[in-house]
């Protein structure tokens, strides 16, 4: 079997957990497996280096975090393998190449003022390239041949910086060829996740969480049998724990429902990893590197979809309800184009869209980092209208979240939505939008942030849940 394997950021946080992933692999390879590993940053050490690069654009290049992150990375690499000079001489090295780097381009920063998305891309990958070495060295240590890749010499991806897509056609010739051979030998590589690289060869991110994507990217181009994600959870949960108590490991689940779930809030999953996977049909497991022994969840094209049509609940917080609303909107035609166009030309993710029939009212959610800016965007694009007295206004209200059902037996089933608003009312929680998909496998709804855990939880209870199916 080819499997793809990759590990979060508190999945090698410290030498006791790169020790554990070190030894997965050898398991893989014990067992005839052709292993490609991920691996994201240790953990924190991404939001260091943004923190560092924010800084630097405002004039400050002291790269405080430099002594702390040169220290964490080479303890870890005297604890696993301090008796091997040569391992830990080539992580020191790797290491202070890195940090060099990142050095230069704050210093850089501090002269120009101005931190781009390709700077920050840059910047921010640095993580990544920092681990890849130390969890290789780990495996090698072990006597089976691993080297650190960078993926930037396999994942080719856009120029959109931050929130880079892959070229799928030029990533597989460059995967098949770079990691084909070493697999072939029995070597395990260990690929930074998280960033790519353009045609050009200038690094890119795919976002946050975003080595996830990397692995399943990987496993698409390499037509692996099955892609790992290891985390520090048993697998994807019927809520978040912390709403609901009584929430249970889903064992096997949709690629819908896993979208469905990554997008609204899941944090065990990046939102675009299913993508790579689902033409091909490549099983993703979530595993728990705290558990190995665990089963975890299994992610098919079928899944096992839930007798009660709902198979799990979840929420996004931190977001914002952006409304243009306004009497005279009715039959004017053109104001969602132009409305829907100023938020796309500000890149903000639009999570939810609702409209009154009666077209008084277009509502969004979008994240909070982003309100201000679609705010202005909106009032700028629309602002003949307001002027005409056709908007009112735009306005926002950042005390809100997003609760949304998914499950795969939602569509054609009646009375889910019954259930769903029915059990909110009975606690006495207000819906403050709504939005269903053509799809019918989500229930998207706004509440008042306040309310959020609650919604969640009555949801849950309301469909029995916390029951095994």
């Amino acid at each position: 079997m080819t499997i793809v394997q990759k590990f979060g950021g508190t999945s090698v946080g410290s030498a006791e957990r790169i020790a554990g992933v070190a030894q997965l692999a050898v398991e893989a390879a014990g067992r005839g497996d052709r292993t490609v590993i991920v691996t994201s940053a240790m953990g924190g050490v991404t939001s260091l280096l943004v923190d560092a690069a924010r800084r630097a654009s405002h004039g400050n290049w002291s790269f405080d975090e430099r002594p702390a992150l040169r220290a964490r990375h080479l303890e870890a690499a005297q604890a696993l393998f301090g008796n091997d000079r040569v391992l830990v001489e080539l992580v020191r090295d790797r290491v202070d190449r890195g940090l060099d780097r990142v050095d230069s381009l704050c210093f850089g920063l501090s002269l120009v003022h101005e931190l781009t998305p390709r700077i920050m891309d840059a910047i921010s990958g640095t993580g990544e390239m920092l681990a890849a070495p130390l969890v290789a060295a780990a495996i090698a240590s072990r006597g089976i041949s691993s080297e650190a890749i960078h993926a930037t010499e396999l994942i080719v991806t856009d120029d959109q910086f931050g929130d880079a897509e892959p070229l799928f056609d030029a990533t597989r010739a460059k995967a098949e060829a770079r990691l084909g051979p070493m697999l072939d030998g029995g070597v395990i590589p260990v690929v930074t996740g998280f960033i790519g690289a353009t045609a050009d060869g200038v690094m890119t991110t795919l976002g946050r969480g975003g080595s996830d994507y990397s692995a399943t990217i990987l496993g698409a181009t390499l037509d692996a049998d099955e892609v790992w994600i290891w985390t520090d959870v048993d697998g994807v949960m019927t809520a978040n724990p912390a709403d609901v108590p009584s929430a249970r490991t889903m064992r096997a689940i949709s690629y819908s429902e896993a979208s469905e779930l990554a997008y609204y809030g899941a944090k065990v999953l990046h939102h675009k990893t299913i993508i790579p996977v689902q033409s091909a049909g490549i099983p993703v497991r979530i595993l728990n590197t705290m558990n190995p022994t665990g089963e975890g969840t299994r992610i098919t094209p079928e899944g096992h979809p839930s007798p009660t049509g709902v198979k799990a609940i979840t929420s996004i917080r931190n977001v914002s309800l952006v409304s243009v609303s306004g009497r005279g909107m009715q039959g004017i035609p053109g104001i969602a184009a132009r409305a829907f166009s100023a938020i796309a030309a500000e890149r903000a993710s639009v999570l939810m869209i609702s409209q009154a029939s009666s077209e008084n009212n277009i509502c969004v959610v979008v994240r909070s980092e982003d309100e201000v800016r679609v705010v202005r965007a909106l009032r700028n694009a629309l602002e003949f209208d307001i002027m005409k007295s056709h908007i009112d206004d735009v306005t926002s209200d950042d005390s809100i979240a997003v609760i949304a059902a998914v499950g795969d037996r939602m569509a054609g089933t009646p009375g889910i939505a019954a259930k769903v608003f029915g059990a909110l009312g009975e606690e006495g929680v207000n819906v403050i939008a709504i939005s269903q998909g053509s799809s019918e496998r989500n229930i998207s709804l706004v509440v008042p942030e306040t309310d959020a855990s609650r919604a969640v939880r009555v949801i849950h209870d309301a469909f029995s849940l916390g029951e095994k199916s």
